[in-house]
């Protein structure tokens, strides 16, 4: 599940879209993909309890102060709420804008629809680099079960003092946001932010059911974020495919849930959302005159603000009943301008479409007349209100032609991670590709449990001994065993001076051996069952797609790695290869507009890009590449496949035509060096049956266990529990 929610195995996938369903309908409030992480990776009890049974540290919550400045406090988070007296612990269910010129019915200036943190006026986006945004967090006290739960009465009290929490029990705080990058993340990277940094602690307890740190095999931030982002992924997609659930953005509702609420004829029912969509059908509509012509209307409605004016919707708002009325009033809008639109004109000619999904809990605009302007998905927030108030001079075109850019892999620390396949005593062995830097380099990074082991027993700078097995190969025996430095820092560590054979290309799966208290680390290809050609290469290995797909563009080879020199149809293939967005078997796909930037890292000259154009459509022709359609969100991120709700975008993609290569009569044998199917199956916890006790040795395990997840002096095994080591199936 760390892959992402493609990689999942159905069974699998069933069986926790069953439990997120009944995490869903148990929930008063609509669950964020963040919440429903929590409940699967911490332990939710439906029974009541929440919470309350799970392995979190309370005092590892970080204090929020009602009024105050916070760090950001993404969905998801736990916090402890500061009430003067004894802590309140609660999880941020909802979170939205709080922008002060939002008035009190839900009227919005133009200029706050759209705009990002730190604006200090229309067209004015403010100059620190730290940018605040005022924003409602809506804390569900009953998360943690009944033990730590307020009373009504306790609660109520909170309440009217409205110094704690306010009225409706949220909790208002000035967020600042480290830097403006950090402000535009989207809520998935941004809670994995904080459980990176803030809630650190959480995350790599070793009381979870399984840690993260475990499934990934490393304590590196960037293996726990890519493995993070997996997990989000996979929860995601579980929630947006199920047939009993309906999403808002990243918030589920059960389908009975709405239906019900529709047929509801109390305040915030089915008649009031009728009424809703009507009002801000109409909003732009101006009043008929009996002379002139009438100007162009413009109206912005946030929708939290305008359900309060409702009649006996004050108690329909409080707690976390808010954030379930204002997911379904935007559910309800969305319907309608779906069903009783064209791309948001309606008969009447305003032009409906929801343009800020964070401000107020969505601002809607509402224009008249609306065949006026150029159509669009309604449903994907512009920020037109913010942008009607901004002029960008355009971008001067160079005076001269531009020399590609040599940029990074904006993925480089995600490509390619390391698998632990095996760990105890008699050895530990992983499997890793081959990186084009390890091959212009001749070094390769070393396991970080391998590197503390020959750290502590050999020193920082030992000799080790490098022995290559290429399966079904004749190699030189100088490159057979080879005589190598490791390098050893104090948690990482790589071998040095490797000379690599010359067949040996980026992506090739090398699985290592290091014997425990050795110098020698046994390297190991293995074939595979026929062998394949991707594009000029026949490949006779295994190997990884994505990292092949990367690193072994037109430009790259192990003599060096850069675009200089390549004509205009190298310089799209290249480009598409190494800045595309990537799937997990090696398609690359890319904004075909934003090609020419992506190659000279601006705007070139015309003839330049008329270049560009000329050999796509010239690779198009002979599918070396292929077309696609994307989508891009409101931060003119692309995305594939194309997101519900966003601008649908023409995409370009390398797809790595795998064309099976004919082996000569007789030799269709099965090679038996191939690797096999294995599962590493990390250590855990496991419930004792009453009476029962752990051995020694497993709590000695365990505190071993606890300090290869960074806590120095390990931690004692719960009562009750026993610890599993890990070990490794199907070998």
């Amino acid at each position: 599940m760390t892959r992402g929610y493609d990689a999942v195995p159905h069974q699998d996938r069933e069986r926790l879209r069953r439990y997120l369903e009944a995490v869903v309908a148990a929930r008063q409030a609509p669950v964020h993909t963040t919440v429903a992480f929590n409940t699967v990776y911490f332990g939710y009890d439906l029974g009541g309890d929440g919470y309350g049974g799970s392995p979190l540290r309370l005092d590892d919550f970080p204090v929020v102060t009602f009024g105050e400045y916070a760090p950001v406090l993404p969905v998801g988070a736990m916090v402890c709420v500061a009430t003067g007296s004894d802590p309140l612990y609660a999880e941020i269910v909802y979170r939205e804008g709080a922008h002060s010129e939002v008035g009190s019915f839900g009227d919005v200036p133009a200029w706050v629809s759209g705009a990002p943190a730190g604006a200090e006026g229309p067209g004015r986006r403010g100059n620190s680099a730290a940018p605040l945004r005022r924003e409602l967090l809506v804390p569900d006290l009953d998360a943690f079960g009944p033990a730590l739960s307020l009373s009504p009465a306790q609660l109520h009290r909170l309440r009217m003092r409205r110094r704690w929490i306010n009225g409706d029990g949220h909790v208002v705080v000035d967020v600042c946001y480290p830097s403006r990058d950090a402000a535009r993340c989207d809520d998935l990277t941004s809670y994995a932010n904080h459980l990176l940094t803030t809630a650190r602690a959480q995350l790599l307890s070793p009381f979870v059911p399984v840690s993260l740190a475990e499934l990934v095999g490393e304590t590196h931030d960037e293996d726990l974020r890519v493995g993070l982002l997996g997990l989000l992924d996979t929860v995601r997609g579980v929630l947006d495919s199920s047939d009993a659930l309906r999403t808002w953005g990243h918030y589920a509702m059960t389908r009975t849930y709405l239906a019900a609420c529709w047929r509801d004829a109390g305040p915030l029912g089915g008649d009031d959302l009728r009424s809703l969509a009507a009002a801000v059908e109409h909003a732009a509509i101006p009043v008929r005159r009996r002379y002139g012509l009438t100007s162009p209307v413009t109206v912005y409605t946030a929708v939290g603000p305008r359900l309060r004016g409702f009649p006996g919707a004050t108690e329909a708002l409080r707690g976390v009943d808010y954030a379930a009325a204002v997911c379904r009033a935007n559910v309800a809008l969305a319907d309608v301008v779906q069903r009783d639109s064209d791309q948001g004109l309606f008969e009447n000619g305003s032009r409906i479409a929801l343009d800020d999904a964070f401000e107020g809990g969505g601002v809607w605009r509402s224009h008249h007349p609306g065949d006026t302007e150029i159509p669009g998905d309604p449903l994907i927030p512009v920020g037109r209100g913010w942008m009607s108030t901004t002029t960008a001079p355009p971008e001067p075109e160079p005076a001269a032609e531009l020399d590609p850019v040599d940029l990074p892999l904006a993925d480089d620390a995600a490509l390619g991670p390391s698998e632990l396949l095996r760990s105890d005593e008699d050895g530990i062995v992983w499997r890793s590709p081959l990186r084009l830097a390890h091959l212009i380099g001749g070094w390769f990074p070393l396991h970080p449990y391998v590197a503390r082991e020959l750290r502590r027993s050999h020193g920082r700078c030992p000799t080790t001994c490098l022995e290559l097995a290429h399966s079904g190969e004749v190699s030189d025996r100088n490159e057979v065993v080879q005589n190598v430095t490791a390098e050893l820092g104090d948690e990482t560590g790589r071998l040095t001076g490797v000379g690599w054979p010359h067949d040996f290309f980026p992506g090739l799966m090398l699985e290592l051996r290091w014997l425990s208290g050795g110098t020698v680390i046994h390297v190991a290809t293995a074939r595979l069952d026929e062998p394949v050609q991707v594009g000029d290469r026949v490949i006779g290995h295994c190997f990884d797609p994505s990292v092949l797909t990367r690193e072994d563009a037109p430009g790259s080879d192990r003599h060096g790695d850069t675009a200089a020199g390549l004509g205009p149809r190298k310089l799209v293939m290249r480009t598409v290869r190494r800045c595309g967005l990537l799937t997990l078997d090696g398609h690359a796909l890319l904004d075909r507009s934003g090609l020419p930037r992506a190659v000279y890292g601006r705007r070139p000259v015309r003839s330049q890009a008329a270049a560009l154009e000329s050999a796509v459509v010239e690779l198009l022709a002979e599918r070396l590449l292929e077309p696609a359609f994307g989508s891009r969100d409101a931060w003119g991120q692309p995305h594939f496949p194309a997101r519900s709700g966003e601008t649908t975008i023409p995409l370009i993609g390398y797809r790595p035509a795998r064309q099976r290569v004919i082996r000569p009569w007789g030799g269709t044998g099965l090679d038996d060096g191939r690797l096999r199917g294995v599962q590493f199956v990390p250590g855990h916890l496991r419930r004792l049956l009453p009476g029962c006790s752990p051995s020694e040795v497993q709590r000695a395990a365990f505190r071993e266990h606890c300090r290869r997840l960074g806590k120095a002096d390990g931690w004692e095994l719960p009562d009750g529990y026993t610890f599993v080591t890990d070990y490794t199936r199907g070998c």
